[in-house]
């Protein structure tokens, strides 16, 4: 029997060791910062050293996590190598699909099992990401994101509206008696989405600028666990937190707008291949499913025609 290392933390600490981060190893991985902070303690406890060094700033690998990431990288590369000849010798088609760390865990992940019950010949190989140039470079074959227009020769396929409002843990609402109300308690930003709260504060005809100050995060999906964790008002799609506001996590004190705009696949422009024509069918069909307003498509720059 091979004596290893639990092969879930080698993965997660190799995640975390090519990043030089727990938290975008957490995004990567579409898992908390905790259980990945979990994962390299156990990996840890299991070789009887730091593989890193915790400094004020953010981690550093020690000397024996710069050895064992060495060694974890090359092995996973070979993994992927052979993994990927053997599917395409088998006829499988891969699919690399990128998407916001928060929509890949509260959307796309629960439903992914209907897709490969559906599609037992193509693999889907999800990504962090939420940027077209991650699609123009060819680190992703396609792209899930939030868009208020198709970016320069790119081609959207709507999937629902985007629907925004302002969240919060069940313990700050007695406070929150109207909308300049929340203005008593500290407002939670996303570098992502930086004009978030102007553009709500906008419709609900108030004055965008009381809305600029407050907490920054970098990830969507930190902001979220702080708003749940009480720390203040974040302002978020319906889509990401309606998990969280299910298990009573969080509160949506005056609902959710429509923003503008719409979570759309985003294709280069031209021909695609057959998987990636049944995986936009697919995604079409599940977001009416979802029973989310969909946005007219002609506004996102692709009519019905553009979706055989």
């Amino acid at each position: 029997m091979r004596r290893l290392p639990p092969l879930n933390a080698l993965r997660v600490f190799e995640a975390a060791a090519r990043r030089a981060s727990f938290t975008a190893a957490a995004d990567a991985l579409c898992v908390t910062h905790s259980a990945v902070s979990h994962q390299i303690a156990q990996l840890e406890r299991w070789f009887g050293c730091e593989l890193f060094v915790r400094l004020p700033g953010g981690i550093r690998l020690s000397a024996a996590g710069q050895a064992l990431q060495a060694i974890a990288g090359e092995a996973f590369a070979r993994l992927e190598a052979g993994c990927a000849g053997i599917a395409a010798e088998a006829g499988v088609a891969e699919i690399v699909l990128g998407a916001p760390a928060s929509f890949l865990a509260n959307w796309l992940i629960p439903r992914l099992a209907g897709f490969e019950r559906t599609h037992p010949e193509i693999r889907l190989s999800l990504q962090t990401c939420s940027s077209e140039e991650d699609l123009r470079k060819g680190k992703v074959d396609a792209l899930i994101a939030s868009f208020t227009e198709a970016p320069r020769q790119m081609r959207l396929t709507p999937l629902f509206a985007e629907r925004t409002g302002p969240v919060c843990a069940p313990a700050l609402l007695p406070g929150i008696s109207d909308v300049r109300g929340l203005l008593g308690l500290p407002l939670l930003h996303t570098e992502s989405k930086p004009a978030a709260w102007a553009q709500w504060a906008e419709s609900q005809l108030v004055a965008s600028s009381d809305f600029a100050s407050g907490r920054r995060f970098e990830h969507l999906s930190l902001m979220i666990e702080a708003a749940a964790a009480g720390m203040g008002v974040a302002i978020a799609p319906e889509l990401l937190v309606e998990r969280e506001i299910a298990l009573g996590r969080l509160v949506a004190p005056f609902g959710f707008a429509p923003s503008g705009a719409s979570f759309s696949l985003c294709l280069p422009v031209g021909g695609i291949g057959a998987a990636l024509a049944a995986l936009r069918e697919w995604l079409v069909e599940e977001g009416e499913r979802a029973a989310i307003p969909v946005s007219e498509r002609s506004k996102a720059g692709v009519s019905a025609a553009d979706n055989p």
